[in-house]
C-alpha cells in the first residue's frame, strides 16, 4: 500500500491517524488510508478500502454544502491528477488535491444527541463542555438545540481535550471562535435534516476549519463514520447506547477487552475488521443512495 513517505516521491508533510498530508508545491495531496484509530490510538490492523468510503462521503458531503462555506478542495478525480500522480494507482478514490490552508487548531463538534464523553460529562455535572442541558435527559436523548463543544486539536499521537468555548476564545479570538460556532452549527442542521430523510440520525460530528486568503474555510474530512456518529433511524431508542454505523464498534471491542488505552492498541480480530467495514458501507450507501 502507498501509505509511506518513500512510496510517494513527494515530500510528506504530516501523518495523521488516517490521512498522509503530501506537499505538491502549489497544494496538497490528502491520502485516506485504511488506518482506524480509537481513543486517540492507531489500530495496528487496516480496514480494507475504508480509506475510499472516506474520500468518496467526504466528496460527496462537501459539494452538499459548498453554499455554506466554501472547502479545500481542488479535486478528487484522480483523471484530473498531473501526471506524476497518475502512476500511484492506489491514490484512486482515497485522495484529494487541496488548497495549503492553514488550519486552526480546533475541532469542531456539535452535538445533537447525548453519547459518548457527552454523556459521560453529563451523568457528573448536568454539563458538557460547560453548556449547561436539562437535569431529565438520558444517554442518546436529543438535546433540543445542538450544541457547540469544542476540543483542542492535537497531532497524531495527542490527546484532544474537551475545553469551553471562552477557552476557545482564548485560543484563537472572538471573531473566529464566533464564526467557528455558527457555521458548524449550521452545517450539522443541513446535514443532521438530510441523514435524517435517509434513515440515519447526525447524533454528533466534528468539523476542521482553515484560513486560505484570510478566508475560512472547511478542510479535512466532514460527516463520516470516522469523525460522525451515525445511528438509524428505525432502531432509535433513548436511555440506552445505539448501534452505530461509525467506529463506535471498534471502540466497544477495546472497551470490553479492557485495554487499558495507553499501551500500543491491540489487533482486531476478523470479525470485528468485516463488521466495521459492513457498517461504513451501510452508512455511505444509504447516504447517498449510491452501491460503493
Amino acid at each position: 500500500m502507498a501509505e509511506n513517505k518513500e512510496d510517494i516521491e513527494f515530500p510528506l508533510v504530516h501523518k495523521g491517524k488516517v490521512r498522509n498530508v503530501y506537499d505538491l508545491g502549489q497544494n496538497y495531496l490528502i491520502v485516506a488510508t485504511d488506518r482506524i484509530s480509537a481513543f486517540d490510538h492507531i489500530i495496528p490492523t487496516l480496514i480494507p478500502n475504508k480509506g475510499k468510503i472516506l474520500h468518496k462521503l467526504s466528496m460527496f458531503w462537501f459539494d452538499f454544502v459548498k453554499d455554506i462555506v466554501p472547502n479545500h478542495i481542488i479535486t478528487g478525480d484522480f483523471n484530473s491528477f498531473p501526471s506524476a500522480l497518475k502512476k500511484y494507482e492506489y491514490l484512486k478514490d482515497r485522495s484529494m488535491i487541496v488548497k495549503k490552508a492553514k488550519r486552526v487548531d480546533i475541532e469542531c463538534i456539535v452535538r445533537g444527541y447525548l453519547a459518548g464523553s457527552g454523556w459521560k460529562e453529563y451523568e457528573v455535572s448536568q454539563t458538557v463542555c460547560g453548556v449547561k442541558l436539562p437535569k431529565d435527559l438520558k444517554e442518546s436523548s436529543k438535546i433540543a438545540n445542538p450544541i457547540f463543544t469544542p476540543s483542542s486539536k492535537e497531532d497524531s499521537g495527542g490527546h484532544d481535550e474537551n475545553i469551553t468555548f471562552e477557552e476557545t476564545i482564548k485560543r484563537i479570538g472572538e471573531k473566529t471562535a464566533q464564526d467557528l460556532k455558527s457555521i458548524s452549527l449550521v452545517l450539522y442542521k443541513r446535514a443532521n435534516e438530510y441523514a435524517f430523510s435517509r434513515g440515519i440520525i447526525l447524533a454528533d460530528t466534528k468539523l476542521e476549519f482553515g484560513f486560505y486568503d484570510d478566508k475560512l474555510m472547511l478542510i479535512d474530512e466532514i460527516f463520516t463514520p470516522d469523525s460522525s456518529r451515525f445511528w438509524e433511524v428505525n432502531s432509535y431508542q433513548e436511555g440506552k447506547s445505539q448501534d452505530s454505523l461509525d467506529k463506535q464498534y471498534v471502540r466497544d471491542y477495546l472497551e470490553n477487552i479492557k485495554w487499558d488505552k495507553t499501551s500500543p492498541a491491540p489487533i482486531l480480530p476478523k470479525y470485528v475488521v468485516e463488521k466495521t467495514l459492513a457498517k461504513y458501507i451501510s452508512a455511505y450507501e444509504k447516504l447517498t443512495g449510491s452501491s460503493l
